[in-house]
C-alpha cells in the first residue's frame, strides 16, 4: 500500500509538471532574489551606486549570476548615465544592454521574471538614450518593453511586478498627443490613464520589492502629466521625510517642488539631502539650488552654485541654460557689461534636446537681433518669481506697468499670461481669466507658446468650475498650436485632462 501510495504521488507530480509547465530550474535558480540582491537594489535606489556594485560583486562570488542581479546591474549603469549625462561613459557602457539582453534570452522562459528583467533593461536603455539624443532607437526600446510586458500580463496576469512599468507605460501613451494616437495604435500600444494609475497603486500596496519605485513613478506623473494637489505633495513630504538617506528621493522631491512652484520647499529638500563619499557625484545639485536663488532674486549667492556646476559637470544638457541663467543674474541686476559673454556663450556650448536649452538658445538668438528689450526685465523678473512660487515678489516686478508700455506683440502677450498665471494661484479666478484671453488673443497671429500655455490653463479652471464644455474646448485649443519650445510638456497635460475626461 505505502509503494502504491508513492507511485501515485510520482504520478501526480509528473502530471503537474506536464500540464502546469513548472521551470526546472536544477540546483541553481537563476531567478532567485537572495538577501544581499534585495540590499544592492535599495542601494542603487539612493545612489550608493559604489556599494551596490560591491554587494552584486560578493553575490556573484557566491555562485553563477542571478536574473536579479543582471538587472539591478543595468539599473545602477541607468541612473549613473542619467546623473553624469556625460557622453563618454554612455559610449562605454552602450554595450551592456545587449550583453544583458542576451544572458536573460539563454533562462527559461517559463518564468515571469524572464519577460519582466528584458522589459525593464529596455526601459532603462530607453531613458538613457532620450537623454543622449538616440531617440528613435529609444522608442524601440519603448515600443519592445511594451511587448514583453503585456505578453507578461496575459501569460501571468496575477505576477503583480509586471504592472510597474507597464502601469506607467498605460498612462504615458494615454497622453500622448492626438496627433500621435494613430501611431500608438498602427504599432498596437494601447493607453489608459485610469487603469494604468490603477496598476500602479496596486504595485505599492502589494509588492514590497518594487513598492517605492512605484511610489514615487506614482508621484511624477502626477507633477508632470497629471494633475499636482495637496495631497500628492503631502504624500511626497511623508516619502521623502521616511527615506533620509536616499539622495535619489530628495532630488525628485526637489524637482516635483520646483515644478509646481514651491521654491521654499524644494530649498528645504536640497538642503536637507544626504551627503558623502557614498553617494554618485551629482553637480546637478547644484544648478537647482542656483536656479532657486535666482528665482529668489539672490544673485550672487545663484551665481556662486551655477558656476560651482559647471565646474563639476561633464554633461552635455542645462550648458545653454546655466549660461543664460548666469546672463539673467547679471543683466537682471543691472550689470550688461558682465551679463553679455554668458549669452555669448549659449550657442557655442552642449546641445538642445531639453526643453531648457532651446529656449536658451532662442532667447540668446532674439537677444542678438535685439528682439528683447530692457522691457523684458521686468517680465523676467515675475517669470522667475512666480516659478519659485514667490508670488508677492512676482505681482510686485509686474505693479507698476500696463500692456502700451510694451512695444512688441511677444512681450504683451508675455504680460498678460504672467498676470494670470499670478492672479490663478492667488486663487483669483475670474481676474485670471481676463488675462489669460487677452494672452491667447495676442498670440494668435504669430501662434505664441503664452498662447498654448494660456489655454491649458484655462481647461484647468473650467474644469474645476464643473464648465466641462468650456474646459474641452480651451484643452482642444491648446493643442492646436504649432511647433513651441513647451508643445510636449503642454500637448501632454492636454490630451492627458481630455483622456480623463473621456474625450477622444
Amino acid at each position: 500500500m505505502k509503494k502504491l501510495n508513492l507511485y501515485v504521488g510520482f504520478f501526480v507530480f509528473f502530471l503537474c509538471c506536464l500540464f502546469f509547465r513548472f521551470p526546472s530550474f536544477g540546483q541553481s535558480n537563476p531567478y532567485q532574489i537572495t538577501p544581499t540582491l534585495q540590499e544592492a537594489y535599495a542601494d542603487v535606489f539612493k545612489l550608493k551606486v559604489t556599494s551596490a556594485r560591491a554587494l552584486l560583486q560578493k553575490e556573484k562570488n557566491t555562485g553563477p549570476q542571478k536574473a536579479f542581479a543582471v538587472y539591478v546591474e543595468d539599473y545602477a549603469d541607468m541612473v549613473t548615465l542619467l546623473v553624469s549625462d556625460e557622453k563618454r561613459l554612455f559610449e562605454q557602457l552602450a554595450s551592456n544592454e545587449d550583453t544583458r539582453l542576451e544572458f536573460l534570452d539563454d533562462l527559461s522562459t517559463e518564468s515571469p521574471y524572464q519577460r519582466l528583467y528584458q522589459a525593464e533593461i529596455r526601459l532603462h536603455w530607453a531613458f538613457i538614450k532620450l537623454k543622449f539624443g538616440k531617440e528613435v532607437s529609444a522608442c524601440w526600446d519603448i515600443i519592445k518593453a511594451y511587448r514583453l510586458l503585456e505578453e507578461n500580463a496575459k501569460k501571468y496576469p496575477d505576477f503583480i511586478s509586471t504592472y510597474k512599468s507597464l502601469g506607467m507605460l498605460h498612462v504615458l501613451i494615454g497622453s500622448a498627443p492626438q496627433n500621435f494616437q494613430w501611431v500608438t495604435k498602427l504599432l498596437g500600444l494601447r493607453g489608459n490613464i485610469p487603469q494604468g494609475m490603477r496598476e500602479i497603486k496596486t504595485i505599492i500596496q502589494k509588492d514590497k520589492l518594487f513598492g517605492p519605485e512605484a511610489r514615487l513613478v506614482e508621484l511624477l506623473l502626477h507633477a508632470y502629466i497629471l494633475t499636482y494637489a495637496e495631497s500628492q505633495n503631502t504624500a511626497l513630504l511623508e516619502f521623502v521625510s521616511g527615506e533620509k538617506d536616499n539622495l535619489l528621493l530628495h532630488f525628485f522631491g526637489t524637482t516635483i517642488s520646483m515644478k509646481d512652484g514651491r521654491g521654499e520647499q524644494a530649498l528645504k529638500l536640497l538642503n536637507q539631502r544626504p551627503v558623502g563619499s557614498e553617494y554618485l557625484a551629482f553637480p546637478f545639485l547644484d544648478y537647482l539650488k542656483g536656479e532657486i536663488l535666482l528665482q529668489k532674486g539672490q544673485y550672487d549667492e545663484a551665481r556662486t552654485h551655477l558656476k560651482r556646476f559647471l565646474a563639476q559637470y561633464k554633461g552635455q544638457n542645462y550648458l545653454k541654460d546655466t549660461h543664460m541663467k548666469l546672463f539673467l543674474s547679471h543683466w537682471l541686476d543691472g550689470e550688461e557689461a558682465h551679463a553679455m559673454p554668458y549669452l555669448v556663450r549659449v550657442q557655442a556650448v552642449g546641445t538642445s534636446y531639453v526643453e531648457a536649452d532651446k529656449f536658451a538658445e532662442k532667447f540668446a538668438k532674439s537677444f542678438r537681433k535685439k528682439e528683447v528689450s530692457g522691457q523684458q526685465k521686468a517680465l523676467m523678473k515675475a517669470r522667475l518669481a512666480f516659478d519659485g512660487g514667490y508670488l508677492q515678489e512676482a505681482a510686485l516686478a509686474l505693479k507698476s506697468y500696463q500692456e502700451p508700455f510694451f512695444t512688441n506683440l511677444y512681450d504683451k502677450a508675455e504680460f498678460h499670461y504672467r498676470w494670470g498665471r499670478i492672479l490663478q494661484r492667488q486663487n483669483r479666478p475670474d481676474s485670471s481669466i481676463v488675462h489669460y484671453e487677452r494672452a491667447i488673443a495676442l498670440s494668435q497671429a504669430q501662434s505664441l507658446y503664452f498662447g498654448a500655455t494660456s489655454a491649458l490653463q484655462l481647461g484647468y479652471m473650467y474644469q474645476a468650475k464643473g464648465n466641462n464644455a468650456k474646459a474641452v474646448y480651451h484643452f482642444k485649443q491648446a493643442l492646436t498650436y504649432p511647433k513651441h519650445e513647451y508643445k510636449n510638456s503642454v500637448d501632454n497635460k492636454a490630451r492627458a485632462a481630455l483622456t480623463l475626461m473621456g474625450v477622444e
